[in-house]
């Protein structure tokens, strides 16, 4: 828990487009923006140009997610869908589509799990049963970073 502590406390600045950005995508999909803000943070240190790579037990790479929001490609055919994604780097290139992304990407979670903190999880953890410890940490680290910036908020 120290570690997350200290990841927060080194990431606290945003410049004020970045807050900005967290605040429309919680207005637009009705999460709070800190939650938005401690998930990007966990995601990727609010680095904008991030790319993970997820792998099977094998080692081999299976998925990637980018950006800010950490936005997994599994998402992209229905980013580009719906006309929210034109060029195929749109989610390393525009830090405020990468965090409305990661935002409707939880806002579907909470839609078919609720508003808890497992369901928070399924942002990193997915749905599967056998995950559910990955979930649980998960979603203990975002509580963590997320009380953390709402006591930051409260102090200003």
């Amino acid at each position: 828990m120290w570690r997350v502590l200290l990841l927060v406390t080194g990431l606290l600045w945003l410049p004020p487009a970045g807050a900005w950005c967290f605040r429309q995508a919680g207005e637009r999909y009705q999460i709070d923006p800190l939650l938005l803000q401690a998930i990007a943070i966990k995601e990727s240190r609010l680095n904008t140009r991030a790319i993970g790579y997820n792998r099977n037990k094998a080692g081999q790479i299976t998925s990637r997610d980018y950006g800010l929001m950490q936005i997994n490609e599994r998402h992209i055919p229905v980013l580009r869908r719906y006309g929210v994604l034109t060029a195929g780097n749109d989610l390393l290139t525009d830090a405020c589509l990468n965090v409305q992304a990661g935002a409707w990407v939880l806002a579907r979670h909470l839609q078919k799990c609720g508003p808890t903190w497992d369901c928070i999880g399924s942002y990193n953890a997915g749905f599967a049963p056998g995950n559910a410890g990955l979930r649980q940490r998960y979603a203990r680290d975002i509580r963590t970073i997320w009380l953390y910036l709402r006591r930051q908020e409260k102090t200003g």
